[in-house]
């Protein structure tokens, strides 16, 4: 297996869970040629169909067995969902051993209530990737807890660089990631949704309107990345006194765009925290 980055993923990797964030990860694993396709084992609760499918179009194992995917991987990935998450984990007691790399992607579940229902002290990963991850261009948090080595963490971050950019931060800033990154495609959707609808109210085939939408939220972003001035600076830039870009914010300011915004990441951000409380 070539390894271009000088850099390889060694052992197996198990994932319990098959969802959106288990397919983003298998395919930026192979892309980036980090493992072989026999060294990933996938497994879920009850979706077989599922499982298959991901078989077919990776090349991966899969098996309905937990307890065999932990028994056979060197990192494990756990991607349940969160209702499920006690339940499963506490069945895993004993299986886990101290030595085992175990990186979450279960959203509001602390890394101390991991180990309490898996009941070791081993080495852990929490993580909050979001659905960019399937076109390879997730932000995504990630925290590790007391027991984890530098040469885990690097190969935590190694594997996440595989579907997106990767920032490492401490625990208790994952509820905020999770309100601002994690929930926060949605808010651009939800905004490229009013555009195409404006630009189709005014006239445009709806096509059209799309097609232009897309353009101009991919180089709004490329500008802020690439010329890296303040948002304020460029909204500044492109707004002439008395012209319609004027027009247009004050419209967005009579209806408190930035506040609307703000509240909604700061009420996704105490969402988070809340459904972490109702684990412990």
């Amino acid at each position: 297996m070539s390894n271009q980055n000088n850099f390889s993923i060694e052992g197996r990797i198990g994932f319990l869970g098959a969802g959106s964030i288990v397919e983003a990860m298998l395919s930026g694993i192979l892309k980036k040629e980090l493992l072989a396709p026999e060294h990933l084992l996938i497994s879920n609760r009850n979706n077989r169909e599922r499982l298959q499918q991901l078989a077919d179009a990776y090349g991966v194992q899969y098996t309905q067995d937990k307890r065999e995917v932990v028994r056979s991987s060197d990192i494990l990935i756990l991607a349940i969902k969160p209702k499920d998450a006690a339940e499963a984990l506490q069945d895993l007691r004993g299986v886990v051993h101290a030595d085992q790399l175990v990186i979450s992607v279960i959203a509001g579940v602390s890394t101390s209530l991991i180990e309490e229902w898996l009941g070791v002290n081993c080495p852990i990963i929490r993580t909050m990737p979001n659905t960019s991850s399937a076109v390879g261009l997730s932000a995504t948090g990630l925290a590790a807890n007391q027991f984890v080595t530098e040469e885990q963490l690097r190969q935590a971050t190694r594997l996440f660089e595989a579907i997106g950019t990767v920032y490492e931060v401490a625990e208790e800033e994952l509820d905020i990631i999770t309100g601002l990154s994690g929930s926060g495609p949605a808010y651009i959707y939800y905004l490229v949704e009013a555009m195409m609808a404006a630009g189709a109210t005014a006239g445009l085939d709806r096509e059209m309107a799309r097609q232009l939408t897309l353009q101009t939220v991919i180089g709004a972003a490329h500008m802020l990345l690439d010329t890296r001035e303040e948002p304020a600076l460029l909204r500044q830039q492109v707004t002439s006194p008395g012209g319609t870009t004027q027009a247009g914010l004050e419209v967005l300011e009579a209806y408190q765009f930035q506040q609307g915004v703000t509240a909604a990441i700061l009420r996704a951000t105490e969402r988070s925290r809340e459904m972490g409380a109702q684990y412990r």
